[in-house]
């Protein structure tokens, strides 16, 4: 099979330029591979390192974490944001232990199965901690292959669609290991070079190859989403509250909750008791007797 003209321009590129991050090195374990995949969703990667290296120097093993409260993991989680994924890798972990023996399945169809576990990450894990041939699709990868293979500034829609997983998986590489690479050399392109708001076009490798180039750079289709003032929002409020249950040496009462957001910050009168309410649902608060919370299982 004819190799695309893409490969060889990207990978070359990648072998020159790719960050030295510690999950990509040959010694990171498959877990390593695995937490960093999940605390890399909507989060950059100067806010992901540090998380990333206390993680792993606590929990070294999924078996390390299973054996941790739930609630552990979400104190451990900090304010990286999008709290709900350190209770997604907690499940995961018990379940790496309870279905094989405490190691990261190197099977997709297994990954996918995981708790918490999405079609994008088990690809990534598969990709790139066992080097399986799998197309990875995340925004920075779908935006360069619109612009260099498409011709389109951005993406049609939000998520992928049939199409685009259909050309990722024509422009894979035939053999596996080179196909990882691929994977992670079109991320880092474009996280790096073809950004969202100002690519960088002449440091480019392919820009010679972009169909969007040649099109003379069309502006999107679509209009960019404005982007929404955190404060003062439903997620906004339930960081305010669980800020306060992480910072509680045991239970918090909800008195002390009520206070953590005084009434002139709510956008409505109901937005705090909401707030804590979706916390309780999505497992991130335990309810305990006497109007009294805490992180799930802590003590």
């Amino acid at each position: 099979m004819t190799e695309n003209p893409l490969h060889e321009p990207i990978l070359t590129w990648f072998d020159a330029w790719a960050r030295d991050l510690p999950w990509r090195r040959p010694d990171c374990p498959p877990w390593g591979v695995l937490v960093s995949e999940v605390m890399l969703q909507q989060t950059p990667v100067t806010r992901v390192l540090p998380l990333w290296q206390h993680w792993l120097a606590h929990w070294p093993t999924p078996a390390d974490l299973a054996a941790a409260a739930p609630g552990e993991a979400v104190l451990m989680w900090g304010r990286l944001g999008y709290p709900r994924r350190a209770l997604r890798l907690h499940a995961a972990a018990v379940a790496i232990v309870e279905r094989h023996d405490g190691q990261v399945p190197d099977d997709h169809d297994a990954l996918l199965a995981l708790p918490g576990i999405g079609g994008y990450t088990a690809a990534a894990v598969a990709s790139f901690a066992f080097g399986r041939r799998h197309p990875v699709l995340d925004t920075n990868v779908r935006r360069l292959l619109a612009r260099a293979v498409v011709g389109t500034a951005q993406p049609a829609t939000a998520s992928p669609t049939r199409s685009e997983t259909d050309l990722a998986v024509r422009l894979l590489p035939e053999e596996a290991a080179r196909a990882a690479r691929w994977a992670a050399a079109t991320m880092e392109l474009g996280a790096l070079v073809c950004t969202a708001r100002a690519p960088q076009c002449p440091r480019c490798p392919v820009s010679g190859l972009c169909a969007w180039q040649r099109a003379g750079a069309p502006a999107a289709d679509r209009p960019a989403r404005a982007s929404q003032r955190y404060e003062g929002t439903d997620r906004w409020m339930r960081g305010r509250l669980l800020a306060v249950a992480r910072d509680a040496a045991g239970a918090v009462t909800h008195a002390a909750l009520r206070r953590a957001v005084p009434d002139d910050l709510q956008r409505d009168p109901t937005q705090r008791d909401r707030a804590l309410d979706s916390l309780v649902a999505d497992g991130l608060l335990e309810p305990l007797p006497r109007n009294r919370f805490r992180l799930p299982g802590r003590r």
